[in-house]
């Protein structure tokens, strides 16, 4: 058929989404959009079923595609069912996580992250920490000095006080991105230049004055202290920065 013109009209193909895509955007929706509460129980899948005029296959995909996205947990049992969740930080550490080492990101993007992320991640803690935090701080603090003499075990322990830190910021999502490539920085870390008691020591040290100034409050502080302590441990282990890493143990 011809318009007017004398031109063909063309109608581009209609692609329509399956079903339980339909079900599935219409339910994500309602839970984050909080229509539908942490906590609650959806209808059963008989009960979709009959509401949404959908086949039991279609109804269980759509379940199955947002329990993937962290937003259905289903508890067997009498008294279980379809519980609604909403995403935690581990989940978007993991996303992260997969994303980092599905493209085979370099140690030098990772480095350019943290450079980003941690000195602003310790003037937020300054700002934000709680008495508990800085006990969680401390307790991974005297971790790393008991674990000195061992460093792998160093190593771990101080995984563990940078996360600690990200922690008292109260910023979950920058939180989650540090702890999502915390793992492949600590490989970063295991260079023959890195692994000496002497920079042990010195990173001991530097993040005794990172927690005081963190303590006191003192933002401006603190951040300037954790980018010199970044930049000191970068230059150490610069041998390997195009090298890609694992971002998991067992990897």
């Amino acid at each position: 058929m011809q318009n007017r013109k004398g031109k063909p009209i063309v109608v581009n193909r209609v692609s329509a989404p399956k079903p339980y895509s339909l079900l599935a955007d219409q339910l994500r929706e309602a839970i984050l959009g909080g229509e539908i509460s942490e906590g609650d129980t959806l209808p059963s899948e008989r009960d979709l079923v009959e509401q949404t005029g959908l086949t039991r296959g279609s109804v269980r995909e759509a379940l199955k595609l947002l329990s993937a996205e962290g937003l259905v947990q289903t508890r067997p049992g009498r008294f279980g069912g379809n519980i609604v969740t909403l995403p935690r930080k581990e989940n978007i550490a993991n996303s992260l996580s997969q994303f980092v080492r599905g493209k085979g990101l370099p140690l030098r993007t990772l480095h350019e992250t943290r450079d980003v992320l941690e000195p602003a991640l310790a003037r937020l803690a300054a700002a934000h920490r709680t008495d508990s935090d800085l006990e969680n701080m401390h307790r991974r603090h005297e971790e790393l000095v008991g674990a000195v003499e061992s460093f792998p075990s160093f190593s771990r322990a101080n995984i563990k006080w940078h996360n600690a830190v990200a922690q008292a910021s109260s910023n979950e999502l920058l939180t989650a991105a540090l702890e999502a490539i915390s793992y492949g920085i600590s490989v970063s870390t295991t260079v023959e230049e890195y692994n000496t008691p002497e920079t042990r020591q010195q990173v001991i040290r530097i993040h005794s004055q990172i927690m005081a100034a963190i303590e006191a409050q003192d933002g401006e502080l603190a951040e300037r202290r954790m980018r010199q302590h970044i930049n000191a441990t970068h230059a150490r282990a610069v041998a390997i920065e195009t090298t890609t890493v694992p971002l998991s143990e067992g990897e």
